[in-house]
């Protein structure tokens, strides 16, 4: 791994618990006993096991990948997208870690809110942060690719933050104004001010951790398969099959190639999923989602809104109309939904919608054990001795 972050020792870890497991490894809650021995400031470490049959090859490159975009992203930091705190390789793990987000992941929060919706205000406030990580994202030439309810987490502050890019990529804009255009992908309420901070965020009475054993429903993610077909003269685009089932746009279900706008079309399914509780496209198996992507219009409830025109202009199946192709985030920034709406104040909204309660952000109290080893953790899994 190279050495673009702090080094952690891993036998100075000790793990709190499980926060998840992936196909890219296992996340774990954990604290530096020689920074921090009272286990007052633990973060979130991903740990890859090299010696698995899965982290061979493809696996053990997007974890490298990722690693070098958490490094790029930590100079400068961006309050809406994750630093990375420092990476560690042996001979048997990959590991890194990030700050721990105590408040779960917008999947959860929905689940737990009334009809298992936002209300058009809470999805403008979200809707904004995430509109702002994708754009500095997009600045820095990383199209994302794995937009979805699971990769954004909310942090002690209420603030959102995305997670895993393991399946992102670096492409070249296909044009650049006075800023990098957001570029398509192709394939088989009130004012946000200082006066209104403290009104905007009624607290949104949920349980940021799921403690009721709820069960999140899995998007199937699909696995990258080189598409090789010719560049866009143009501009950049990758032929990579990657994304989530119900997430991907039509340009990548068509193989035809893809760039920025995949990720503003991955914004209008997550907005939909917000306003309705399910996603607009997802059929009776993977085919006829599919069909449903590259067919299917959207279908919309109640009058015409605001909200509803943006997710309907973000949801063009032609990415070359879709808003935020031809301008980037400027375009959707631009869009009556958030007129009024004061962007540079974003950060200084002191009541998100929701802030994790103090039970879920104290995550070491009642620690007396000094909590477990990592190594000791994959060799009770594995039978394999670390």
């Amino acid at each position: 791994m190279e050495k673009t972050s702090p080094e952690l020792d891993l036998d100075n870890l000790r793990a709190i618990k499980v926060l998840g497991k992936g196909a890219m490894g296992t996340v774990f809650l954990v604290y530096d006993r020689s920074a921090s021995p009272t286990a007052r400031s633990p973060f979130a470490l991903k740990v890859v096991e090299k010696t698995s049959l899965h982290t061979k090859l493809d696996t053990d490159r997007r974890a490298r990948w990722e690693v070098s975009v958490l490094a790029r992203l930590t100079n400068p930091t961006h309050p809406f997208l994750p630093a990375l705190i420092g990476s560690f390789e042996t001979q048997e793990f990959l590991g890194w870690a990030v700050p721990y987000c105590p408040g779960g992941d917008l999947n959860v929060l929905r689940y737990h809110q009334t009809d298992h919706v936002f209300s058009p205000a809470v999805i403008r406030f979200y809707l904004a942060e995430i509109v702002c990580a994708l754009e500095h994202l997009h600045s820095m030439g990383i199209v994302y690719r794995d937009l979805k309810p699971e990769n954004i987490l909310i942090q002690q502050s209420g603030h959102v933050t995305l997670t895993d890019f393991d399946l992102s990529r670096s492409l070249t804009p296909r044009t650049i104004k006075t800023f990098i255009s957001s570029e398509p992908i192709d394939v088989d309420p009130p004012v946000v001010c200082r006066r209104h901070c403290r009104n905007l965020s009624r607290f949104v009475k949920t349980a940021a951790v799921d403690k009721m054993g709820l069960k999140k429903a899995k998007s199937a993610r699909v696995s990258p398969v080189s598409r090789r077909k010719q560049s866009f003269a143009s501009g950049e685009r990758s032929n990579s099959f990657v994304g989530t089932e119900e997430y991907v746009s039509p340009e990548v279900v068509r193989g035809d190639g893809h760039e920025f706008a995949v990720d503003w079309w991955a914004l209008g399914i997550l907005t939909y999923e917000m306003l309705y509780g399910k996603t607009p496209f997802r059929g009776k198996n993977r085919k006829e989602t599919f069909r449903n992507v590259l067919m299917k219009p959207p279908e919309f409830i109640g009058r015409r809104t605001a909200l509803i025109d943006l997710i309907g202009r973000l949801l063009e199946k032609d990415p070359t109309r879709r808003l935020g192709y031809n301008r980037g985030a400027c375009e959707i920034k631009e869009h009556e939904f958030f007129r009024g709406l004061r962007w540079d104040l974003l950060t200084e909204v002191l009541r998100p919608p929701f802030l994790p309660s103090r039970e879920d952000g104290d995550s070491t109290e009642g620690l007396t054990d000094g909590g477990f080893d990592i190594r000791d953790y994959f060799t009770r899994l594995t039978g394999k001795i670390f």
